[in-house]
């Protein structure tokens, strides 16, 4: 059987990126059992109430939803245990000395299969303020009307470009 090559998403956390300001992004490996591992190739997961912390210098993942697997027995995982992040020793130094900083926190992003291997991107984020996430929604809302625009002005373009040769 050929090994599973690519990258295939599993969940992502958009809350996150609507909550904090995400200055830096880590990818992580995650130590899972085997019922964790078949529960998250069925698609499923929530990473929405979770975080990440900084504990005797190893990095856990904490309040990550995968629910138990369907067909498990006995041996099936609790859905919201604590699990161990895989970083190396440096990325471990740089996050506790980044952590330090208040008001800043480890977020996961997105939980993912790489290459096989069940990965998750953590970030580190600051907490927007109610002002920030309006001035972040009316952003949007221009680019989006600006690109609208945009897109009507060149129809309209073209619409005259074809009555010039001739056409409708």
């Amino acid at each position: 059987m050929p090994r599973e090559t690519g990258r295939k998403l599993i969940a992502q956390n958009k809350r996150a990126r609507h909550d904090y300001f995400i200055e830096d992004t880590y990818e992580a490996g995650l130590v899972l059992t085997g019922t964790e591992v078949k529960s998250l190739r069925a698609g499923k997961a929530n990473l929405t109430d979770g975080y990440a912390s900084m504990q005797d210098g190893e990095a856990w993942l904490i309040n990550v939803y995968i629910p138990e697997y369907s067909q498990g027995t006995w041996t099936n995982h609790a859905a919201r245990r604590t699990r161990k992040l895989l970083l190396h020793r440096k990325e471990i130094g740089k996050l506790q000395a980044t952590l330090r900083e208040r008001g800043l926190t480890l977020i996961p992003l997105s939980l993912y299969f790489k290459d096989g291997r069940a990965k998750i991107e953590i970030g580190v984020g600051r907490g927007k303020k109610d002002y920030d996430k309006r001035q972040t929604l009316l952003e949007k809302q221009a680019n989006r009307e600006m690109a609208r625009a945009m897109s009507n002005a060149t129809a309209k373009a073209a619409v005259k470009a074809v009555r010039r040769r001739g056409g409708r």
